[in-house]
């Protein structure tokens, strides 16, 4: 880093916040996931006027900024890379307390606040922010990727529940613009700010927002059905749908080797099936308001699974009025990290197509790459599937090569042959972004690289929403 530019971004943040040793650095450079890279600097900014300012430092110095939330994405769009001088602007610092208007239902928050602050200061008064993950990312980075989460089927994504948003505009001479308002009914003209949502931070930097919040659900069942086949899951959805409508909050599906890999490694949860693990088993909740009580949901669901236990369909149910079920979802990426060397997939696929692809390609991968064991679960009533490939130790040394040709098989098959999406929620960054090249139509991405380069004319980010083959970005 240049002296000159190293005194602009003192000025801007304060010295305490540029961070240029490698110490300090290394802090900032990777995931805790295996990506890792070599930033040529840090720089911490507490306001949206801050990173305007470093924005324009940057800008005139002609290095590219790399916006950073928490952290918790999976495709590396908040790293640095190993092969370019990046300067990293990392929002840890933008997190003032979230203002809760509780009557409006809203909450203003900075994009450096955490999912589980948000929450925590909407709990006083029975609101929360309901996009349910596993972990704990930055609103900023959720944004970013359009967060959806296991929920989704009742309360929608990050999309959904956004009404504003400040962004910092990506510029030679940066501007601070307020998008959209705290109205729930606003028809003023294009809506900007869902530009911004799921662009992975390559249209600006967001430093504030307004979200609706939600009702907290008093009222709350979960069951873990045990069910005969796959196959099932998809028309036990449709009934429950019919039988509940919105009180069915979530739909998960779990694979019988995804079910073994949580409850064999992950020795805090308790087996609800005392070791005889389902073909398939599927984790429902409902939810309603204080208007409920919890044994009507009980009899309830009852009385919708009965027909479907008396012909078999569905082995065994068992209920929670607590979250040890729920523990259970949420630990099979754990299971599977313990399981071996995972290769994730982030797939969607329309509701009914969910089990026919997963006996489709379930085998095309298996004669590719046998060393690879699917391990799939996820979001079945959204469509949203993580087919997750599991390599074991046994299996021998991971092979990236082979590894890539089982994931290159599932992503075109979803694309070209089923209609789906190679990224159901995890957003486009370096490590998915060969794949947004080869199976985005040229035409999309076109005009992808038109809007980028006018909301974002000096490149910040990692990823260029690009056509390479019309020349849309250098």
């Amino acid at each position: 880093m240049n002296d000159a530019l190293a005194r602009a971004l003192r000025d801007a943040v304060g010295p305490a916040h540029l961070l240029t040793d490698p110490g300090d650095l290394a802090g900032y450079a990777s995931d805790g996931r295996g990506v890792t890279g070599q930033p040529l600097g840090v720089v911490r900014p507490t306001s949206a006027e801050e990173v305007a300012a470093v924005l324009r430092a940057a800008h005139a110095a002609g290095v590219r900024v790399v916006p950073q939330g928490a952290r918790t994405g999976l495709v590396a769009a908040g790293i640095p890379g190993a092969d370019a001088d990046l300067l990293v602007l990392n929002l840890d610092r933008l997190a003032r307390t979230p203002a809760i208007d509780p009557v409006n239902r809203t909450a203003e928050v900075d994009a450096g606040v955490r999912l589980s602050a948000l929450n925590a200061a909407a709990l006083p008064h029975g609101l929360s922010f309901p996009i349910d993950l596993g972990a704990d990312p930055s609103i900023g980075g959720m944004i970013g990727a359009n967060t959806g989460g296991a929920r989704l089927l009742r309360y929608g994504d990050v999309r959904r529940n956004l009404l504003a948003l400040e962004v910092v505009t990506s510029e030679a001479e940066p501007r601070v613009l307020q998008l959209g308002a705290p109205l729930w009914k606003n028809n003023t003209g294009i809506d900007l700010k869902q530009l911004l949502v799921g662009s992975s931070g390559a249209l600006g930097v967001v430093t504030r927002a307004t979200l609706a919040l939600s009702p907290l659900a008093p009222t709350r069942v979960t069951a873990m059905l045990a069910l005969d086949r796959d196959e099932t899951a998809v028309d036990l959805l449709v009934a429950l749908e019919a039988s509940f409508g919105t009180l069915l909050t979530a739909f998960e599906g779990i694979s019988a080797p995804a079910l073994d890999a949580a409850l064999t490694h992950v020795p805090r949860l308790r087996d609800p099936f005392a070791g005889q693990r389902p073909a398939y088993a599927v984790l429902v909740e409902l939810s309603a308001g204080a208007a409920f009580d919890v044994e009507w949901l009980e009899e309830r669901l009852g009385d919708t699974l009965a027909p479907w236990m008396e012909r078999g369909a569905v082995v065994d149910a068992m209920l929670d009025r607590r979250d040890d079920l729920w523990a259970i979802r949420h630990a099979v990426p754990e299971g599977l990290r313990a399981s071996g060397k995972v290769v994730a997939c982030d797939i969607a696929l329309r509701r009914g197509d969910v089990m026919r692809f997963r006996r489709d390609v379930a085998p095309r991968v298996q004669a590719i790459a046998p060393q690879l064991r699917l391990h799939d679960f996820g979001h079945v009533g959204d469509g949203g599937l993580h087919f997750n490939l599991v390599w074991p130790p046994e299996a021998g040394p991971f092979d990236p090569a082979v590894a890539e040709a089982a994931r290159a098989t599932v992503f075109r098959a979803v694309v070209q042959e089923y209609g789906g999406s190679f990224s159901a929620e995890h957003g486009i960054g370096p490590s998915n972004a060969a794949w947004y090249t080869e199976l985005v139509p040229g035409p999309v991405r076109s005009l992808s690289g038109a809007v980028q380069r006018l909301l974002a004319p000096v490149p910040v980010g990692r990823v260029d929403f690009h056509d390479p083959v019309q020349g849309d970005r250098a």
